[in-house]
């Protein structure tokens, strides 16, 4: 059964769920305690456990809601009518955007570290964000290969080959504790070395 199968919706489940975004933000998972969710929520604990049993099920909520939300975004700023070049930019900047962001770095953590028990964390998660923008981004290709303007045989391999491309230098620097950030210039590098290598392989 998946995640979002346990969880019970009513009135005041917007109100839970900013109340723990708040508190995850700023606490982390293993730091972030019911009481103090509850609190910033401004409901009873009780109210809060009927809509979420545990706060695994609170947070996995709030990962895929916010990943879902960036990725609808991505998704309505995506203009198919524009070439590559313009596309794959914005695509870029908000991939970035999402993964260095406070709760995406809280969600890659506690993927990796709670893999082996809760496992669908990282599946709801994925769902919720990654594979709808990798769906998006697949679709795009499509158009412009149709119009002639990239010669593309493997959508699904060209949409990943751009997403690792995006991330060079800087994810592993993040992942290990090298940076905690970075600034537009040096993400713009990198995301300009993403454009022309994904354009010279790739460019009708």
């Amino acid at each position: 059964m998946s995640a979002q199968a346990l969880v019970r919706r009513g009135r005041k489940f917007d109100q839970v769920v900013a109340g723990a975004r708040e508190v995850f933000l700023r606490d982390g998972f293993e730091g972030a305690s019911v009481d103090d969710i509850a609190r910033v929520a401004g409901v009873s604990k009780a109210t809060l456990y009927s809509y979420f049993s545990d706060k695994r099920l609170l947070f996995i909520e709030v990962a895929t809601a916010q990943c879902k939300r960036q990725a609808d975004e991505a998704m309505m700023t995506m203009d198919l009518s524009q070439p590559p070049r313009v596309v794959l930019r914005k695509a870029a900047t908000t991939f970035l955007g999402f993964i260095f962001s406070p709760m995406g770095q809280r969600v890659f953590r506690i993927c990796v570290a709670e893999s082996d028990r809760f496992p669908e964390l990282g599946r709801e998660f994925y769902r919720s964000g990654p594979m709808t923008l990798h769906v998006a981004l697949v679709d795009y290709l499509k158009v412009a290969r149709d119009r002639g303007e990239l010669c593309i045989e493997d959508l699904d391999l060209a949409a990943d080959q751009f997403a690792e491309l995006c991330k060079a230098d800087l994810w592993t620097k993040l992942v290990f504790g090298l940076r905690d950030g970075f600034s537009p210039d040096e993400i713009e590098r990198v995301v300009d070395g993403a454009m022309e290598t994904f354009m010279a392989r790739y460019s009708a």
